[in-house]
């Protein structure tokens, strides 16, 4: 049971932060979604998109402690430590 709470909590997590970063895009880039990703890889920015992105897992993991599912905040972490180290990646590499 304590695994499937974390897998629900890392799935919204994974959800947030794509939700996050398009809503980013959408509201403050003059491009469409794909020529702003494209340019963003140009440039070397797709861990800030990333990491704007991920802002929204703020309001998962403060919800989710805030409702007493710690297994699922969890989760959320662990999502965004693993977004963490794809920019990681996309900044060294």
């Amino acid at each position: 049971m304590d695994k499937k709470e974390v897998l629900i909590g890392f799935v919204v997590g994974i959800i947030a932060n794509t939700l996050g970063t398009l809503l980013y895009i959408l509201l403050f880039s003059d491009l469409d979604i794909l020529e702003t990703f494209r340019a963003a890889v140009a440039q070397g920015h797709v861990g800030s998109l990333l990491a704007l992105g991920a802002i929204l897992n703020l309001v998962a993991f403060f919800g989710f402690l805030r409702l007493r599912r710690d297994k699922r905040a969890r989760g959320v972490m662990i999502a965004t430590l693993l977004t963490a180290l794809v920019i990681l990646y996309y900044k060294f590499f």
